[in-house]
Order: structure tokens, then sequence, then C-alpha cells
């Protein structure tokens, strides 16, 4: 019975934190219909300018006080999450999107490496590289991967790591429902004049509009309140694991809403960084906490 309890415990906050990556892949998905119009840093600027705006009507920050340590705090995991979402974006532009996902996941990855003092860890280390390799081979309909969508990509893996190491020591400082409201408004101030420079009047346009909206719910706001949720009730294993799924997530969404299929050397690519991911998280000590996604 002891079992039963533990296994449906277990699966009441797993099926939102499914849902949370569903709909985050979903968002971004059609986030990238309007890459045509609006271009890759004109959606991370609606992305990111709505969300900020959905939060401030909901939390009121004016209410809130901060010091001068608070204030670093905030203005640093701003900075980090407006580069890494448009370097996500602008890897998206030339990438399918589960191939920019598994890209993005080396970014946990290495954080989880390089706080870890287990030489198994080699092992995930290399078993990504092969999926790495194998990602940006030419698909099985013979189109190769962009190698300047590769390198955005990695860039966001980089920034994903920092936003990790950013995101803990701030909210060690600033409470975490405060830090993501006032982080976003932060990144507000980066991403909306660099989307305002690529796309200019368009991002006014009413579909882009509305589109931004749904993106700036399904990619931000609704994932991130049923991640919070999973994440105080799931064990950091099982966390780790159950996310790892994204990029085959992203890669069904991506192939329902733009018709994205990805070749043989992709989908064992997208394997190969799920594998390494599982396994770092398997072998990482049970004191860590688990990882949020990118916000």
């Amino acid at each position: 019975m002891s079992g039963e309890r533990n296994t449906v415990t277990l699966i009441g906050p797993i099926a939102p934190l499914v849902l949370s990556m569903v709909s985050l892949c979903v968002g971004t998905s059609f986030a990238k219909t309007l890459f045509g119009i609006a271009g890759p840093a004109g959606m991370t600027a609606l992305r990111i300018g709505l969300s900020a705006l959905l939060l401030i009507a909901v939390q009121r920050p004016w209410r809130w006080r901060i010091d001068a340590v608070q204030a670093r705090a905030v203005i640093g995991y701003g900075v980090v999450l407006a580069c890494m979402n448009l370097s996500f974006y602008a890897a998206l532009s030339r990438l399918p999107l589960g191939v920019a996902i598994a890209i993005e996941f080396l970014g946990p990855l290495g954080v989880a490496v390089a706080y870890s003092q287990s030489r198994i860890d080699a092992l995930w280390v290399a078993l990504a590289a092969v999926g790495i390799v194998a990602l940006v081979l030419p698909g099985a309909s013979g189109h190769p991967i962009d190698p300047i969508g590769v390198g955005f990509a990695l860039l966001a893996a980089v920034f994903w790591a920092l936003y990790i190491v950013v995101g803990k020591r701030a909210t060690r400082v600033v409470p975490e429902r405060q830090i993501v409201c006032l982080g976003l408004c932060a990144a507000a101030l980066i991403a909306v004049p660099a989307g305002i420079a690529q796309a200019g009047a368009a991002l006014l346009e009413p579909r882009v509009l509305m589109i931004g909206f749904v993106v700036a719910i399904f990619s931000s706001a609704l994932p991130y309140s049923l991640e919070m949720f999973a994440m105080k009730r799931l064990p950091n294993q099982v966390f780790g694991i159950v996310v790892s799924m994204e990029p085959a997530i992203g890669a069904a969404a991506a192939f329902a809403i733009l018709g994205e299929r990805l070749g043989g050397w992709q989908w064992l690519g997208m394997a190969s960084v799920v594998a390494a991911t599982i396994g770092s998280t398997l072998t990482r000590p049970r004191t860590d906490r688990p990882q949020a996604l990118p916000a």
C-alpha cells in the first residue's frame, strides 16, 4: 500500500510538470510562426514584455521595497534572462525547436557537472558531445543544420547555466515570487528595445500582439506556475528526469504546429543529450535542489 501511495504522490506533481513543458513548447512554436513578421527579437520582446505586464498587474510590485544588494541581484537576473531568451529565439529562427532545446540543455548539464565531484560525469559529457555531433549532421531529409543557429543555441546554453547560478544567488536575497516579477521587468528593459529595433511598428499589429499575448501566457506565466507547484513536491531526481523529456516534447509540438520534421541523426542526437541529462540527474547528490526551467 505504501508503494501505491508513493506512486500516487509522484503522479500528482508530474502531471503539472509535463503540462508546463507542453505549454512552454506550444507557446514557443506559436512564437516561431511570427518570426517572418516580427523576427526572433521582436517575439522575445513581446514574450518578456507582456509577461512582465501580466505579473505587474497581478502582483503590484510597486508595494515592495528593495535595498541596493537586492537591486543588483534583480538586475543581474534580468540581464541573464533577457540574453538567454534573445539567443534562444535567434537559434530557433534557424533550427528546429527540438534540436534547439536539446543543445540548450547543455547549460544545466554543464552546471551539474561543474558542481559535481563524481568521475562518472565524464561519461555524461562524452554522451552529450556525441549527441551534439549527431544533431548537427544532415537529417534523413538531406537538410543540414544551420551552424549559426547551433552557435546561438550554444550561447543560449551558456546563459541558461548562468541563469541557474545567478538565479540561485538572487533567491537568497530576494523572495522567489518577487525575483521573477522584478527580473522580468529588468529583462524587458533589454529585450523590448532589441525587439523594437528589429521589428519596429510590426509589434503593434493586432495579430502579432494577439499571438504575443498567447506566447506570454503559454511560455512564461502558465509554465512557471505549474513548475513551481511540481518543484516543491517532487524529489530532485524525478524532477530532473521528467524535465529531460522537453526536447522530445518540443519536437512533437513543432511537428504538430509548424510541420517541422527531424531526420534520424537528429532524433539520435536528442536521445543522447536526454540520456546524458538523465544520467547526470541520477548520479547527482540528493541534496541538490531541482533546477527550474527557463522563465
